[in-house]
């Protein structure tokens, strides 16, 4: 057995055992994220990373999802593959619809029943390219079936964090269903051996119940631990020491984190950042960190009624804000300009004008986030979005999304002390808007909040630190091109 030790932890990995590879050997990796910007987006990141170290990289995914991709630099593009499949018609799936952010939640188990047929030109192209490693989304459970034949190593790249898949749990759990009733969700697991607070209310186990199919996604990740060479996770040690731990434990073979993938600034030479200019000039009145920013993701569908408690709580905050307000899935019902108002309060902008913006559509979220104005975060708790916020070092107002894994993280802030969790009924998820403008203060200015303040503006030293993320991605990279399987698994 080989041990593998993590450069900046004393947590020790143990290996499969395996004949090293030469670590200058130049693979060919292919990558398979999941159809949400969420995913493709890290995807993309790690991609960018191998090609620096000199391997080859497929990525295949469906033609919109690829569009949506920014440019790649021309040093970068020329080793980078990106192969188009189109996405097969499923019946229940509306047209055109090739990402979680153009369907509501009820919609998404057609989605994953069309990414499934993918398993046909994804096996035609694994044949015949001669792929080294595949590095997959959490979603293709029959992917193992298709790489082991092949000889084709493979790797479950997660986009959640440690203490997401601890609350999993290990590949027993998932495939035995155990946990039945949404009742089971909501209190943490027995194999947990730390201190912990990670689990799901009620209303966000039920909530997720519906974008999963007839193969659940617990099923689907226990499908792909098992069947994968190893485990990697957007993680790290300096953050989830405990965890990382418990999942090598858990999992019994490798778990090794690719970091958490911090967002890099778009230049100043980008194009088609008209919006950014006025933002900016509204930003530069404010004081320092005295403005909160409002951003409930591309797949987070509140009622009206909610979405007008929220606008009243963060009226009655009486603090300065900038909300990102954007329009529903192309699925749902058109609206005409009229009715996209209806989604907030009638005379809500002219009321807050004085105090606040109202952003429709599209922001620049990592330049609103690194200007020195903005000191608090309301979120939905997906992981990419709380990566940004404490890469700057924002203090964090956790209003859960109600799906995957944000409930979970929206428990892991208010335990870590970097945020608080806006409270909320348990069963329905009802809240009221002086719950929000309640929390939104207590975060934003109130004496008790001036840990949680610290704590955030403390982790930059970790989510924003470029240097410790290039060295987990240099520790993933090694892993790849050191690891070898044993004999009986080489391609024939």
């Amino acid at each position: 057995m080989t041990v593998y030790k993590n450069a900046q932890a004393s947590s020790i990995i143990y290996l499969h055992q395996g004949n090293i590879m030469d670590g200058t050997k130049k693979l060919h990796i292919a990558m398979f994220p999941w159809l949400a910007y969420g995913h493709t987006m890290p995807f993309l990141e790690v991609s960018k990373f191998l090609v620096q170290k000199g391997h080859r990289i497929s990525y295949i995914s469906t033609p919109k999802n690829i569009g949506r991709l920014p440019k790649l630099p021309p040093h970068l593009s020329s080793n980078i593959s990106f192969v188009q499949f189109s996405l097969p018609h499923v019946h229940g799936l509306p047209p055109e619809a090739e990402s979680t952010s153009e369907v509501p939640i009820d919609k998404v188990p057609y989605l994953k029943k069309a990414y499934d047929k993918l398993q046909v030109p994804l096996t035609e192209f694994l044949k015949d390219s001669n792929v080294n490693w595949i590095i997959h989304d959490f979603e293709p459970y029959w992917l193992p079936g298709i790489t082991a034949p092949l000889g084709i190593n493979s790797v479950l790249l997660c986009l959640f964090n440690a203490s997401a898949m601890v609350f999993l749990g290990p590949p027993s759990a998932l495939l035995g269903g155990g946990r039945k009733r949404p009742e089971d969700f909501t209190v943490v697991p027995e194999w947990v051996d730390y201190p912990c607070n990670v689990a799901l209310k009620r209303y966000e186990i039920v909530n997720h119940q519906q974008c999963m199919d007839d193969v659940s996604d617990f099923q689907r990740v226990g499908l792909l631990v098992q069947g994968s060479q190893f485990v990697t996770l957007r993680a790290c040690f300096e953050f989830e020491p405990d965890e990382i731990k418990l999942l090598i434990k858990l999992y019994q073979k490798p778990v090794v984190p690719v970091g958490l993938l911090p967002p890099s600034l778009p230049s100043n030479d980008d194009e088609g950042d008209d919006k950014w200019e006025a933002v900016k000039s509204w930003l530069d009145t404010k004081r320092d960190k005295s403005v909160f920013y409002i951003a409930l993701g591309s797949e987070v569908n509140l009622s009206e009624e909610s979405m007008h408690q929220l606008a009243f709580g963060i009226e009655k905050s009486n603090l300065p804000f900038i909300w990102v307000v954007r329009k529903r899935p192309m699925a749902e019902a058109q609206m005409d300009d009229n009715h996209l108002q209806d989604i907030i309060p009638p005379g809500f902008e002219e009321r807050v004008s004085n105090k606040g913006l109202v952003l429709w559509g599209w922001a620049p979220q990592l330049r609103i986030l690194a200007h020195s104005s903005v000191g608090g975060f309301l979120t939905h708790c997906s992981w990419s979005s709380i990566t940004e916020g404490l890469k700057f070092g924002r203090a964090l107002i956790a209003f859960s999304g109600a799906s995957a894994d944000q409930g979970m993280n929206a428990r892991l802030l208010h335990g870590r002390k970097v945020g608080i969790e806006i409270e909320r009924n348990e069963l329905d998820g009802s809240f009221t808007s002086d719950s929000v403008a309640a929390t939104i203060r207590r975060v934003m200015v109130e004496p008790e909040g001036e840990m949680i303040r610290a704590n955030a503006w403390a982790m930059r030293e970790i989510f924003g630190n470029e240097k410790l993320s290039n060295n987990y991605l240099d520790g993933f990279t090694r892993f790849i091109e050191e690891f070898e399987p044993s004999p009986t698994k080489r391609r024939v």
